[in-house]
């Protein structure tokens, strides 16, 4: 079967952490994709447990660090395989295919708008924590004033 690497972007893209894109890749026997959506399951209880407990959930923070990590693997993903030459693609998975892969400004777009995304969550993921974490060393440092 011809593997289109516009719907594996596309799904990377739209569906960023559900592994769906690596299901289509490489099928349903794949761990990476189960991982993936695993961790983005994690993700989302976690960042529930820091609603609940005003961010200060280790175990929430821990657990919204792998939904996190499961959303940015799938944009880096679809900029690997996005800007991966045509050639090299069907030669990994299109071996058995006689039908020649033609990426177009789609697949182009797709990696832009993945490259904005992930930089843009990634830059918020990191202020978001770095403001909770002087958060609490400020607290814990008012604590020992007292």
């Amino acid at each position: 079967m011809h593997k289109n690497k516009l719907l594996f972007c596309a799904l990377g893209l739209l569906a960023p952490g559900t592994g769906l894109n690596v299901l289509y890749l490489k099928g349903l026997g794949n761990i990476w994709a189960w991982l993936q959506m695993s961790a983005l399951f994690a993700g989302v209880l976690g960042w529930k447990l820091l609603g609940a407990s005003g961010m200060s959930s280790t175990l929430g923070w821990i657990l919204a660090t792998a939904g996190f990590i499961a959303i940015e693997a799938s944009w880096l993903t679809t900029i690997v395989f996005g800007l991966r030459p045509d050639e090299k693609w069907d030669a990994q998975f299109n071996a058995q295919s006689s039908v020649q892969s033609q990426s177009g400004w789609l697949v182009v777009l797709c990696v832009i708008v993945s490259l904005m995304l992930g930089a843009a969550v990634l830059m918020s993921g990191l202020a978001i924590a770095f403001e909770q974490h002087f958060i609490s060393q400020f607290e814990a440092a008012k604590k020992i004033s007292q």
